[in-house]
Formats: C-alpha cells, sequence, structure tokens
C-alpha cells in the first residue's frame, strides 16, 4: 500500500506526513506517534500493514526537528512532550482534518498520546494504544539513553540515524537525548495525567524493554481514568513493532474492532502472549 505524502502545518511547524488507507470523512484514524528517534520512514512497512488489517485510514507524521519535518532550536525544553501532547497534537488532527481517532504512541510518543487524552480529553478520541509507554523516569531508561549518546559519538549509528533524519540528525538525537539525560529531568512524571484519560487503553510492552520496566505499565493500570488493557510479549524489547510485528498488529486491531465498532474480540485482558 502506497502513501499519500506531503506537509502538513500544525501551529508554526511544517510537518511530514504519510497517510494509509481511507480519509478522515470515511472511517476512524489511527494516528501514529514515534519514539524519541523516530520519523515517519522509520516506522517502514508497519503503518501500512496496519491500515490493510483494520481497513482504517493512518497518519504517521514526523515532529518537529524529525525527519523532513521543520526544525527546533535546541537545546529542547524539558517540557517538550507536554508541548506536543498540549499544543501540536491538536493542531495536527485539526489541520488533518481528523474526526475520530484512536492515538497509537511509542515510547515518548505514548507519553505525548497520555498527556494529550488526560489534560485536552479530546473528545475525536476513542482509545489510545501505548507501546513501551514512559510516565515516569528511572534508572533503567538514563543508563540506556547513556549508552546511546556512547554510540551516537563512537559508532556508526550518527550515520545511519541521518539516513532517515537528514539535516535534522542533530536536532533529533541531541534534543532527545540531552533532555533525558538533564539532572532536572530526573524528576519528570506525567502520572498526574492518568484520572484524567477518560477513554480505554491497550498497553503493550516488551518483557526484555531495556528503556522501561513494568512500573510503568503498572501505574498506568493502576491510575488511569479508564479501562486499561495490558499486553505483555516475550522475545521484546523496546519497540513491539519490529520486535514482534504480527502479535503487536492483530492486537492493535482487536482493541480498535472494540472500540470502534463494538467487538469484544480484543485478546488483550490475557496477562501474557508469546
Amino acid at each position: 500500500m502506497k502513501p499519500r505524502q506531503g506537509f502538513l502545518q500544525a501551529g508554526e511547524h511544517r510537518l511530514e506526513y504519510a497517510w494509509y488507507g481511507p480519509g478522515p470523512e470515511q472511517t476512524p484514524t489511527l494516528v501514529f506517534l514515534h519514539e524519541g528517534l523516530g520519523c515517519v520512514a522509520m516506522w517502514k512497512d508497519f503503518p501500512a500493514r496496519v491500515a490493510e488489517r483494520t481497513g482504517l485510514g493512518v497518519l504517521v507524521y514526523s515532529r518537529a526537528g524529525y525527519g523532513d519535518s521543520s526544525p527546533v532550536p535546541l537545546p529542547r525544553p524539558l517540557h517538550y512532550m507536554h508541548d506536543e501532547g498540549q499544543q501540536v497534537l491538536p493542531a495536527v488532527l485539526d489541520s488533518a482534518g481528523i474526526r475520530h481517532a484512536v492515538v497509537v504512541g511509542h515510547s515518548d510518543g505514548a507519553s505525548i498520546a497520555i498527556i494529550h487524552a488526560g489534560a485536552v480529553q479530546d473528545r475525536r478520541l476513542a482509545g489510545l494504544i501505548l507501546m513501551a509507554p514512559h510516565v515516569f523516569n528511572e534508572q533503567r531508561c538514563v543508563d540506556s539513553i547513556r549508552q546511546a549518546r556512547e554510540a551516537y559519538l563512537n559508532t556508526s549509528l550518527r550515520e545511519r540515524l541521518a539516513n532517515y533524519h537528514g539535516d535534522n540528525v542533530d536536532c533529533a538525537f541531541w534534543g532527545w537525548n540531552r533532555a533525558w539525560l538533564d539532572p532536572d529531568f530526573w524528576h519528570w512524571n506525567i502520572e498526574r495525567y492518568l484520572p484524567g484519560v477518560r477513554i480505554p487503553a491497550l498497553v503493550i510492552q516488551g518483557r526484555q524493554d531495556e528503556y522501561g520496566t513494568a512500573a510503568q505499565v503498572e501505574a498506568i493500570v493502576h491510575r488511569s481514568g479508564a479501562p486499561v488493557q495490558t499486553l505483555w510479549l516475550d522475545d521484546c524489547g523496546h519497540s513491539p513493532h519490529r520486535d514482534r510485528p504480527d502479535a503487536t498488529l492483530e492486537a492493535i486491531h482487536q482493541a480498535t474492532q472494540a472500540w470502534l465498532h463494538g467487538q469484544d474480540t480484543s485478546p488483550a485482558e490475557a496477562p501474557c502472549t508469546s
């Protein structure tokens, strides 16, 4: 499935996007929010597979400072995810003409989805798919981000990321890395938004996630203002859509069927899927 590609305007930002499947006037839309080093291209074929499996439209966009989107000045403010969830994402939905949506967020993108749902309480949203979400900082995450810094400085990581981010590569990497490693970011915590999340969520978490522990999932389950289902995947690290794409795809399909069409088909009530 080939996407429709272009740029949309969200406030002062010019953001690249790819759209798979039907437009927003035909079906609900799955809106993908990428990780801290992601962009449109780094999702690869997964959005197309989701569009084909669900029959829904899929919008994927690169946040400012990533991919071919407009750059941003560094350093990023430590509240950058709050800005994305409360200001940029609503503008993206408006610009794209989205009427009814499920947000699919990965890592930083999942955190942005939580902030948006809990603070904005956008009536267009029917549910959240949260892959490897963060709701607070923890030592495992900091340790892995320090390792990423060393890899960026001393290995081919910068060159590989430049294949996706082009001239934005340093903006993308250092904007993410320096924010998370800032001493003041140790106290970053978005749990206060969870009670305001009034739509169902599915958390998809790899058991070998190098950036987060089960405490992240437990906080979401216990504090969210709406039902939360969990899907734990074995042989899976921080990126379920890359490490376990088939299981992740099926979970997204079944959750969206349940939320959008009232079909009680989701397997995510099971505590573990291998």
